[in-house]
């Protein structure tokens, strides 16, 4: 009976342990810098449209249910360009990086070319910075969305359909500074929707396929929001982890962490890394505290870290180990962060 009692305890203690470690996440914001670095006098930008509007006949389609071949229609492509616009500089605005984002509502081509670029001459540009009182022009030069509507099946009389808006669009950069080539950003990419059409006003279920005219609106505000992150540094939401053991100096750490106090953190965790034997654990231990000097925005040292860790992990695991694949995914984002940083500092200071 007291071999049994003996037995059944183990098994009690070794549930509890086990259930004691494992992995805790969360969520955290990081700085990346601007893909584009202009020069630290330029504090103030306006952004302006310079495209000709879309013809309505150009880059539209729907494959209807039981049609062979897909039939081109005609779509309305008014303000698209303006959405655009708008939304970049909104954009731009909130992320407060630069002193003052304006936005010319005026389109600046009047011509009907719209397959022809035609960018701003340096007499034209210098003409907005003098009437706008700002440091350079972010321009859209070139804007193409093309909508592709197929509809796979009926239910009640409603359409069950696919739509696909693919866009390309050029934005320049210019700088009175500048000689030779004027930057340019190409962007092409493209959204899907699924879900039934509107039939007269009326809604069959909540998946609802947008229209072509709200298809192309969706995608030039997506565009707008990507080009942003290519003039402006930005916040973006990533996922961490840190593991947790069944040791009173880990679970202070991990309660220091819970708490943001990643100083605390960092000291619980480095005591326990010292005093371990075991090659995992302290790899699991070195882990957290490459988060921790992270989170302290000391990507030297997180680095240092972070490779002691993936040096354990590659002693105490198997080649097929999650922890092995999850310690070189932290390494390579810590490395890229590591990279970017003069970067990121020559951009906000």
């Amino acid at each position: 009976m007291k071999n049994l009692f003996f037995i059944l305890s183990s098994i009690v203690l070794g549930l509890f342990f086990t259930g004691c470690s494992g992995i805790k996440y969360l969520t955290i914001e990081t700085l990346e810098p601007a893909q584009v670095t202009l020069p630290g006098n330029v504090r103030t930008i306006l952004v302006a449209n310079n495209v000709v509007q879309q013809p309505n006949d150009i880059g539209h389609t729907n494959q209807l249910l039981g049609r062979s071949g897909a039939q081109r229609i005609n779509v309305s492509s008014d303000s698209i360009s303006v959405f655009y616009t708008e939304a970049l500089s909104q954009f731009l605005n909130e992320e407060a990086f630069f002193d003052a984002v304006l936005y010319r509502q005026e389109p600046l081509r009047s011509d009907h070319d719209f397959f022809t670029e035609q960018p701003i001459s340096p007499d034209k540009m210098n003409e907005l910075r003098t009437e706008h009182h700002v440091d350079a022009i972010i321009s859209l030069d070139k804007l193409l969305i093309e909508t592709h509507k197929n509809e796979h099946f009926r239910q009640q009389g409603y359409s069950w359909a696919a739509m696909k808006a693919n866009i390309q669009s050029i934005v320049r950069v210019y700088l009175p500074s500048m000689t030779g080539q004027i930057p340019a950003v190409h962007f092409t990419d493209s959204l899907n929707w699924q879900g039934f059409e509107r039939q007269n006003g009326y809604l069959y279920a909540e998946e609802i396929l947008p229209s072509h005219e709200e298809a192309m609106k969706e995608a030039a505000v997506y565009a707008a929001e990507k080009m942003t992150s290519v003039f402006s540094p930005h916040w973006v939401m990533q996922d961490r982890w840190f593991y947790t053991l069944p040791n009173a100096l880990m679970r202070e750490g991990e309660t220091f962490a819970q708490n943001k106090d990643w100083v605390n953190a960092v000291s619980k965790w480095e005591a326990f890394y010292e005093k371990e034997t075991n090659e995992l654990k302290k790899a699991k231990a070195a882990s957290n505290i490459a988060l921790a000097y992270e989170m302290l925005d000391d990507m030297q040292l997180a680095s240092e870290w972070i490779g002691k860790s993936e040096q354990l992990f590659l002693k105490a695991t198997r080649p097929d180990s999650l922890d092995r694949k999850r310690v070189q995914i932290y390494k390579r984002e810590i490395d890229r962060r590591r990279d970017n940083s003069n970067q990121l500092n020559m951009q906000v200071n």
